[in-house]
Parts: C-alpha cells; structure tokens; sequence
C-alpha cells in the first residue's frame, strides 16, 4: 500500500485513494493512510462475526466513499460476493508468484516461497490479476519475472520478489486508469 500511497504522492500513478479497508486492526496500513490523508477503516470478523455482514460493511464502505475499483495490498481475506457484485471487473490483487503457479487458498507470505523453493522453480514473480472469486484466480493483468538464486532462503526471496511488487503494482495501476489495460465491461 505504501508503494501506492507513494506513486500517487509523486505523480507516477494518477488516482485518488478513497479509503482503505483493512481486515487487520494492528496493520500499519491504518497509520500510513491516515497520515496520507486516506480515511481508513478496520472492517473483519472482530467487528463483523457474520461473513455475510462483514462483506455487505465491507461494500458500503467502498461505496460511501466514492471507490471506482478496489484494490487489495496485503489484504488476507477472500473477497466476498458482494463487494465483488458491487464492483465487478473492478477489484485488482496483486501475487508474490507467477499464477498460476503456486496460487490458492493458503498461499500467501513466506508459503509462496517456500513452495517455489521447494519445487525447485529457477523463477517465480509477481503476477497483478482481477479477483474472481476464487484465490489466486482471476484473468491476470500483468506479471513480472523474478529469478530463483543459488542459497535463496524464502525470506531472501520474499525481499527479492517484494521490490518488483513495488513497482509492478503502481506501473499496472496507472495503466489502467490511463485505459491502457481495459478491465472489461462491468
């Protein structure tokens, strides 16, 4: 999010952050948005223990504050039903791998890199999709190698893959607000 939060304040990426929606109460996202000037809420199963309700605050909230797309950095959570009807072709996540390899409910954080040490990959990535629904699934937008070195351990690998993260995501951003990816008809 900071890289985000970053491009925008320099003009790199040409948007206006609405809100932040975090499902994590301790995140330093909360701080970060707020001193970027970002409303930032704390929206999860702590303040909403029914799924359903949890997805249905989650959706008043992008739209009560003017969203046009969602986009999810470091959010753990499967994206409900109806955040996802609400803003259909319009909810963009980003992946520490090349989907769809090593993708799925579960993989995330150091997991990814893990499994792409263990399977013995001579590359892995980052990989910018649409949410569909299902994890690590939706049509992918952009993808960026990153290669697989001698004595990788997953967290040396992590920062590796984390610094293409920081710029793919912001590159694949205002490509789309500039209309140069098309997200598809809502």
């Amino acid at each position: 999010m900071q890289a985000i939060l970053d491009a925008i304040a320099t003009g790199t990426l040409r948007a206006v952050p609405r809100v932040l929606v975090c499902n994590n109460s301790n995140a330093r996202a909360l701080e970060r948005a707020a001193a970027a000037g970002v409303p930032a809420l704390h929206l999860s199963a702590h303040t909403h223990p029914d799924a359903e309700a949890l997805d249905q605050a989650m959706a008043d909230a992008l739209t009560s504050h003017g969203a046009g797309w969602v986009v999810c950095a470091g959010f753990m959570r499967k994206v409900g039903p109806r955040v996802l009807a609400r803003f259909p072709n319009r909810v963009v996540n980003i992946h520490p791998a090349l989907l769809p390899r090593h993708g799925g409910n579960g993989m995330y954080g150091l997991r990814v890199h893990q499994a792409v040490l263990a399977g013995g990959d001579a590359e892995t990535g980052v990989t910018i999709h649409l949410v569909d629904g299902l994890y690590d699934h939706g049509r992918i937008l952009a993808q960026a190698p990153v290669p697989v070195l001698s004595g990788d351990t997953p967290e040396v690998l992590q920062a590796r893959v984390l610094e293409t993260e920081h710029r793919l995501y912001p590159e694949t951003l205002q490509r789309i607000a500039s209309g140069e990816i098309d997200l598809g008809q809502p």
